[in-house]
This record gives C-alpha cells, sequence and structure tokens, in this order.
C-alpha cells in the first residue's frame, strides 16, 4: 500500500506541474540568450518562473525556494519531489517528446550522470559564473561543463531516543535480536545510490551483514525520508543508514543521529535540462544552488560543495567517489532483485 500511495502522489504532483507549465507557456516559447550573466539574469526574470525536480527532502527545498525568490523575487521556483527511478525516467520522456517541464534537475543516480554528463543527451551548457568560482574547486567539482556538484547525502545511524536512550555508535549495534521488527531500512531497488550504498556496507561492516539483518525482519521504506517519519512516531526504534536528522532534532522530535566512522555519502549533481522552458531561469537557479546562500538552504544535514556552510556535516567533495562500474542499470537491477529476494521473498 505505501509504494502505491507513493506512486499516485508522484503522479499527481507531476500532473499538477504539467499544468502550471501549460499554462505558463510550452518548452520552446522562450530561448536561451548569449551575452553577459546580466542578460541572462534578466531574460530569466522576464520568463517569470522555474522548476526543479529533486530527490532532496522538502525541508530543504522549501529553504532553497525561499532563499532563491528572496533573491531573485521576479522568478517563481516550483519544485517536484520524487526518487532518481521517479524522476529519471521523467526527464529521458520530457528530452524525447521535446515537451520539458524541468529546467534544472537535481539527482544521485552515478552511472545516469556519468553517462550523460559525457553525451550531452540531456543538457545544456552552464553559463553562471558562481560555477567558477575557487572555492567551489570546479575542476573536480563540474562534469563536462553539464553537470554541477551541488550537495551530497550522507547517511547517518538514527534511532528513537525513547526506545534507545544510550543510543548507537556503529551500524553493527544493530544486528542485536532486541530490535527486531523495529529496524527501518530503504528500497534499494532500481535506485543507484541505494544500491551503491548496501555495496558500502557490505563492504565496510561485513559480507554478511545485511544477511545478519534480513533475519531480524526489518521495516522496508521507499527513501530515507520515509524512515525519518518512522523513527520519530516510534513506528521503528533504529536504522543503519538515514540523513542526518538536524530537522527532526530541532523541531524537537524524540530523535537522534550520529555519523559512523566510515560514513557513506552519494554526491547530489545539477544540470539544466536541455528541453527546459525557462532556460535562463534554469542557468540562475542551477548558479545560485551553489553560492553561499543557496548552499546554507540547501544543505542541513547534508555535505555542502563550499567551505564552513552552517548546518551541512560534511564537504561533498571530501565524499569517496561512486563507483560507476558497479552501477548501471543492468548491475542495479540483478542487485535489486537480489535483494528483493532476501528481504522480501
Amino acid at each position: 500500500m505505501r509504494t502505491l500511495s507513493k506512486a499516485v502522489a508522484i503522479g499527481a504532483v507531476f500532473a499538477a506541474v504539467a499544468g502550471l507549465s501549460a499554462c505558463g507557456g510550452a518548452s520552446g516559447t522562450t530561448k536561451p540568450v548569449s551575452g553577459s550573466w546580466s542578460d541572462v539574469v534578466t531574460a530569466a526574470e522576464h520568463e517569470g518562473k522555474v522548476v526543479l525536480y529533486s530527490s532532496q527532502k522538502p525541508a530543504n527545498l522549501d529553504a532553497l525556494k525561499r532563499a532563491f525568490e528572496a533573491k531573485y523575487p521576479q522568478i517563481h521556483m516550483e519544485y517536484v519531489r520524487g526518487t532518481d527511478a521517479d524522476i529519471n525516467p521523467r526527464v529521458e520522456t520530457e528530452n524525447k517528446t521535446g515537451k520539458g517541464i524541468a529546467d534544472v534537475h537535481m539527482l544521485t543516480d552515478a552511472a545516469w550522470v556519468q553517462t550523460a554528463a559525457q553525451s550531452g543527451t540531456y543538457s545544456s551548457d552552464l553559463v553562471g559564473p558562481d560555477l567558477h568560482a575557487p572555492e567551489y574547486q570546479p575542476q573536480t567539482s563540474v562534469l563536462h561543463n553539464r553537470f554541477a556538484l551541488t550537495s551530497a547525502a550522507v547517511f547517518a545511524l538514527g534511532w528513537n531516543t525513547a526506545a534507545v536512550p544510550g543510543g548507537l555508535k556503529d551500524p553493527r549495534d544493530i544486528l542485536d535480536p532486541k530490535y527486531r521488527g523495529k529496524i527501518g531500512i530503504t528500497n534499494p531497488t532500481g535506485i543507484a545510490a541505494y544500491v551503491d550504498m548496501y555495496q558500502y556496507y557490505e563492504k565496510t561492516y561485513g559480507a554478511d551483514y545485511w544477511k545478519r539483518l534480513a533475519a531480524l525482519a526489518p521495516r522496508v521504506y521507499p527513501s530515507a525520508l520515509g524512515i525519518a517519519q518512522a523513527l520519530t512516531s516510534g513506528e521503528i526504534s533504529v536504522t543503519p543508514s538515514v540523513q542526518p536528522l538536524t530537522t527532526e532534532v530541532a523541531a524537537g522530535a524524540p530523535v537522534n543521529w550520529v555519523l559512523p566512522q566510515s560514513p557513506f555519502g552519494t554526491p547530489w549533481y545539477s544540470h539544466v535540462t536541455k528541453v527546459a522552458p525557462h532556460p535562463n531561469a534554469a542557468q540562475v537557479l542551477a548558479d545560485f544552488m551553489v553560492t553561499r546562500d543557496g548552499q546554507v538552504a540547501l544543505n542541513s544535514g547534508y555535505a555542502a560543495v563550499l567551505p564552513d556552510i552552517p548546518g551541512a556535516v560534511a564537504r561533498a567533495q571530501d565524499l569517496p567517489t561512486p563507483n560507476t562500474a558497479n552501477l548501471t542499470p543492468d548491475k542495479v537491477s540483478q542487485y535489486s532483485q537480489a535483494w528483493s529476494k532476501r528481504f522480501q521473498g
């Protein structure tokens, strides 16, 4: 039921954004301008709107929307949130049909990013000046002038403080029979970043880590956001992998978190889509996301791409680079099938 409801909800959101985009003009009604960055910003303000597809949590996307609209009050920002498995096919379809809805696409699927950055099939070249700032480290943070490192998810241990007052220190602490039926894990099916995380845990905490955890009948959630909500409600007591619960702790929720000694992280890259209906506003948003104001908004509980960002838990450029050879569509599918057999069979 949870999976069906999620699919319907995301479909409804995409339909709503599609309707709004239709009211504002179809793809191709505006064109990228050449000239100075000031010319791009003026054209973006004339377009008056920009749409972001992203898998980040809503609290951070709301913060980005507020910060962006404060900087550019003449440009209204909308976002659609879903997993990469939801959003990437939408971007591919929009590109194929030439009917764009997304202006900027933010994702963690490392293999998709690498292939798309090399081919240029889905992306326009980036033109924003902040993408060349030395502190952003553009030589390693921008791929083929199409994909910009924007953030990174870092996975932490999480627990409900009423159920586990002493907290956790290591993912192996969760392999305790007392947590049977009260462990939350993410479903990695079709999501390269989660498959990468599962493989990292096997390499770091033991090849039998997930086999031992599966024996404790964990509850499965579609994303780390669902796990955070379940920890807060007390539906589960512990999880080996959740994004740092900074928002929840600040709100007074009965949860806490800690990064293990060797944390896993997965980078978010953003690109301006080739069929963006608001191509100049897309460039302005992509550039804003790597400014200090954009990074402060985006990265509470995440790894930032600039130094000394309040609320960030790490520097994105310092995290290990995903091994895309193990994250091809075929290998993600194979791992997903094996995972399903172990946890849902």
